[in-house]
């Protein structure tokens, strides 16, 4: 059934004591278990549903909305792992299969992965793969170097963060260019730093560039300290988790942005911090 693990509006065909029973492909019938029937629910209604097996096997729908459906990428925490592979909590009664033949590192519980969600062919359920490189191993990589692009943070290393980089990608963040908290499952702007010759992806969270980036960021500075009364807490010598707190920046722009503020005579920089010029 063409429909599992997508979404679909579906008519109401029969009511029973313990659901209603909706019209699916080829006139199969769905159930529709009575803890998910909207109110006054009547034959021929149509409700928008998840179609998904449960834990018998039988094809079964819910009002339900799981975390990811089939064809899409998530990171989700793992529940229990048995002999038969990880399962992952994704909204669902039913919690979700990754197999052991489909982990990159063995699972576990509690700690969250990234993974995309798939319809084995085979016994027609529901699963999940880590293996993610293989997924992407066909998209054609077409970025240039300071595009901006959506990541979701997949894992992380010695490095920094790996990213999933709009659903076909995947990229690098390293550590020393994080500037305050950054976790896994985290959905974030990005920009493209440098594509290398081997097809490996660094990403940064901030726009590259002196160009780009000061006068943006020195509008930011103004703005900030505008609210707070011409004075902020913060120097070139303050940290780069104190100026990643307040202005969301990494202290490479900050020092640039107060440099060319400071010489367009907007701003004074004392030990206590910046003034904004009355």
């Amino acid at each position: 059934m063409s429909i599992i693990g997508q979404y679909a509006e579906l008519k109401v065909a029969k009511l029973v004591d313990f659901g209603v029973f909706l019209e699916g492909e080829d006139e199969a019938l769905i159930l529709l278990p009575n803890q998910y029937v909207p109110p006054k629910t009547q034959i021929d209604d149509k409700i928008k549903v998840f179609i998904y097996r449960d834990s018998e096997d039988r094809i079964i729908a819910t009002t339900l909305k799981p975390k990811a459906i089939v064809g899409e990428f998530a990171v989700l925490k793992v529940k229990s792992v048995t002999n038969v592979g990880a399962f992952l909590d994704w909204g669902l009664a039913k919690d979700l299969l990754v197999p052991f033949s489909e982990q990159r590192d063995k699972m576990q519980v509690d700690l969250s992965y990234l993974v995309y969600i798939y319809l084995d062919n085979a016994t027609g359920r529901i699963v999940a793969t880590a293996k993610i490189e293989r997924i992407l191993r066909e998209n054609e990589i077409s970025y240039n170097e300071g595009d901006e692009v959506d990541i979701l943070v997949g894992k992380r290393s010695e490095l920094g963060f790996q990213v999933l980089i709009n659903d076909d990608a995947l990229g690098m963040v390293y550590k020393n260019e994080v500037f305050g908290h950054l976790k896994i499952g985290d959905k974030r702007k990005a920009y493209i730093k440098k594509i290398r010759p081997d097809g490996k992806i660094d990403v940064s969270l901030q726009q590259q560039g002196y160009a780009n980036e000061v006068p943006k960021s020195g509008q930011q500075i103004l703005d900030l300290l505008k609210e707070e009364e011409g004075f902020i807490p913060l120097n070139d010598k303050s940290s780069p988790e104190d100026i990643y707190y307040s202005l969301k920046m990494s202290k490479k722009n900050f020092k640039k942005a107060i440099g060319l503020l400071y010489k367009q005579k907007l701003i004074t920089i004392e030990d206590t911090g910046i003034y904004l010029v009355q």
